[in-house]
């Protein structure tokens, strides 16, 4: 399970245990999702040099006091989601490199009376808490001066002794989870100063008294806070609200996957100073029930002016109140991907006045339709250099639009555009229109340096005289399938050119132009997962030049040519050894045994007609016409032969006639001979018989031996035949007359039988 690196990965193996025999080179051991209930001494004692050790979704409920005594380089140990009652200092007291201990998730409901970590000292990140978890002391986080994060789950605390995390000097990111808010407010008093960056999950901020013991949180030096899974109301929110905003050097605050119950009618007036330094706000999936009734947030008018960066992504935003617009005067960066926004809704949103300092907005995944509204309605902003309008449903271009002025970044990939126009604004720098269903590129864009045209219909490569200043492009997943030298050479700026993913036509000449056009910083050719070419022109790792062809790729006709006379001879072959070993004639058996096993063994004995069925070549018509069947058909009783010549039905097919024959007889006489077993119907009878008589091991079938027969003239494929002459007895035709008379006794009774 060790690679080259020895990096071990035995997760998911079912294991009961460590396994035995790791020794000092293995780096990382990965145990995860097994079945371990015991971590021994012994188990760990050779991985000296371990870097990580990953045991987490295990069984582990103890762990002997050594079992980690030998990994003083071990940098990162993951014990989560185990089984552990309780935590052990002697487990840490050796791992003076361990720089991230993870713990959450286990049984454990307190740290112990001291700290468990206090020898930690190289400690950057610590996990700890579950659903159960409800107790921290004094002490438990002594010896931990510095961390880069902690995470606290704390589901069910409730008891926390002031002053626990006091000892920690400074926590750039803290996590706390839990539901007590009581709680939450004491432990942020002794974070007041340690923190930078406080998130804050599954806290319901429902209860207006209870607001009253988060007013701690306005003395906080963060930089960041973080609501995560969080629940607001309107009696709340104002709250909060004037707590962020006393909070003297909060720059960020973040709402992601939280719910608001109400819609923004809130019960008192935001009593809150404008903040001099909250610049950042960020919301991602806010769940509002009732969104369609949320009012114009008039009421925050005053607090917006300086925010610089505003993200409301996947909330269901479907209009931004013209007020707030026109009040954020600040704004440079707005993103409202994955909403509700519509053409008209948009042009309200984007009023006269309204966000007057942007340069970045981020429109995708909206509901926009028609993009010469789209363009009107963000005319006006004439500081806005990027815009993304991806992810739309566009459809057509109309030929003129008025852009803002500056724009130099426009993104319209996967809006469903056929055709590109002159609508397409001269200034810009950057151009994305992946993913629609151009097949085309002919606009004239002078400042344009990237270009990104991956998964269309192309099959040429955009004139480079129309885009002078090219850099990079993308043409990835067209349909193109050559170069030209020329194509590459009008090119004069370009650094990067990925054409992968394309129906290239791979040949020596195209490798041999590509590894002469050096100048070309980085082409990526693709020719399905094969080469992909670098300055200096590379295939995988080697030059060009040092890369051969097969033949194949080179001369694809002539291979292709040679392939077919290929196919021809092995088919020819085929043809000659099928005839030899008589191919053909096991095929046609095939279809009349297939053709017989679907009528019933016997006949009823109303349907039988003949006494027997008389299969013989023709080459001994005489000796069956002329001798046997005048002997036996007047006799006394006389007997009913079937013979081929007289009895077949006309226009039937012979098979047919064949099997039906012997179906409606009692029994079938061969008269064997050598021109018997050469005869081709013959085969047929004889091995209809095989099917239908043979089989159900009664004595129906009568041979009689017209004349010696060497068993190597007897086909191999008739075995049965074989088998049946030498188990049974069968009738010889004399030669002398006195014989004859006894011969012919012998058969009347056998067709009697």
């Amino acid at each position: 399970s060790c690679d080259a690196t020895q990096l071990c990965n035995c997760s998911s193996m079912g294991l009961n245990f460590i396994p035995p025999g790791l020794t000092a080179k293995t780096t990382v051991l990965d145990l995860s999702y097994n079945r371990i209930k015991h971590v021994r001494s012994q188990d760990l004692q050779q991985a000296v040099n371990l870097r990580a050790l990953l045991l987490q979704s295990n069984e582990i409920g103890s762990i002997d006091a050594d079992s980690f005594v030998s990994l003083g380089k071990l940098e990162l140990l993951d014990l989560s989601n185990n089984s552990l009652t309780s935590l052990s200092p002697a487990w840490f007291g050796q791992l003076f490199s361990l720089q991230h201990l993870r713990l959450q998730g286990n049984f454990y409901r307190d740290l112990g009376d001291s700290s468990p970590f206090s020898r930690l000292r190289s400690l950057s990140s610590l996990h700890v808490g579950n659903p159960g978890f409800s107790k921290i002391r004094q002490g438990n986080f002594e010896g931990i001066a510095v961390l880069d994060e902690l995470w606290i789950d704390g589901g069910d605390l409730n008891q926390y002794e002031p002053g626990s995390l006091k000892l920690i000097q400074k926590i750039n990111h803290m996590i706390i989870s839990l539901q007590n808010v009581s709680v939450f407010s004491t432990m942020v008093r002794d974070l007041l100063h340690s923190v930078t960056w406080l998130e804050i999950r599954k806290i319901a901020f429902s209860i207006p008294a209870e607001m009253q013991l988060l007013k701690v949180m306005s003395s906080s030096f963060a930089n960041k806070i973080s609501f995560k899974q969080g629940l607001f109301t309107d009696a709340t929110v104002p709250e909060i609200i004037s707590i962020l905003e006393d909070m003297p050097k909060l720059v960020e605050v973040e709402m992601i996957d939280c719910s608001l119950l109400g819609t923004g009618r809130w019960e008192i007036k935001i009593q809150a100073n404008q903040s001099q330094t909250v610049k950042v706000l960020t919301i991602r999936t806010l769940s509002i029930e009732k969104f369609y009734l949320f009012t114009d947030l008039h009421t925050v008018e005053g607090l917006i002016s300086l925010l610089t960066k505003v993200t409301v992504e996947n909330t269901k935003v479907f209009l931004v109140p013209c007020r707030i617009s026109q009040h954020l005067l600040s704004l440079e960066y707005l993103d409202l991907r994955a909403n509700l926004l519509g053409d008209q809704s948009l042009e309200h949103s984007a009023c006269p006045g309204g966000w007057p300092s942007l340069q970045t907005l981020n429109l995708s995944q909206n509901s926009l339709s028609d993009l010469e509204m789209t363009v009107r309605s963000l005319s006006h902003l004439r500081n806005l250099t990027l815009l993304d309008i991806s992810q739309n449903n566009f459809g057509k271009i109309p030929d003129m639009c008025e852009w803002p002025k500056n724009l130099k970044h426009l993104n319209l990939s996967s809006t469903q555009i056929s055709k590109l126009t002159t609508c397409i604004p001269t200034t810009l720098e950057v151009l994305d229109v992946s993913a629609n269903n151009l097949r085309e590129f002919g606009l004239q864009l002078p400042f344009l340096k990237e270009l990104y045209l991956a998964k269309n219909q192309l099959k040429t490569l955009p004139g480079a005289a129309l885009i002078p200043n090219l850099v990079a492009m993308s043409v990835r997943r067209n349909k193109l399938n050559s170069f030209s030298k020329e194509e590459f050479e009008s090119f004069k700026k370009m650094e990067l050119l990925d054409a992968s993913d394309n129906n290239f036509i791979c040949s020596c000449d195209f490798l041999s132009f590509l590894h002469y056009e050096a100048r070309i910083a980085q082409v990526l050719v693709g020719w399905p997962d094969k080469y992909i070419c670098d300055s200096p022109l590379t295939v995988r790792g080697s030059e060009v030049g040092a890369v051969h062809l097969s033949l194949m790729e080179c001369h694809r006709t002539l291979m292709v040519l040679l392939m077919c006379a290929l196919v021809f001879l092995v088919i020819l072959i085929l043809v000659a050894v099928g005839h030899k070993y008589h191919a053909v004639w096991y095929m046609r058996m095939t279809w009349a045994w297939l053709q017989a096993k679907r009528k019933p063994k016997r006949a009823p004995a109303k349907d039988i007609c003949y006494d027997a069925f008389v299969s013989y070549s023709e080459n001994d018509s005489d000796w069956v016409e002329n001798i046997m069947v005048r002997e036996l058909e007047q006799a006394c009783p006389p007997f009913r032969l079937c013979l081929h010549k007289r009895d077949f039905v006309p226009g039937k097919w012979i098979v047919d006639n064949i099997i039906d024959s012997i179906e409606k007889s009692h029994k079938t006489l061969f008269v064997l001979s050598e021109h018997f077993v050469q005869s081709e119907w013959c085969k047929y009878e004889l091995d209809f018989s095989h099917f239908r008589l043979f089989d159900e091991n009664n004595d129906a079938a009568i041979l009689v031996l017209l004349e010696p027969i060497q068993s190597e003239a007897i086909p191999k494929r008739f075995c049965k035949l074989r088998k049946i002459m030498n188990t049974k007895t069968y009738l010889e035709w004399p030669p002398g007359e006195e014989q004859q008379a006894m011969f012919w006794f012998n058969l009347k009774v056998a067709l009697k039988s």
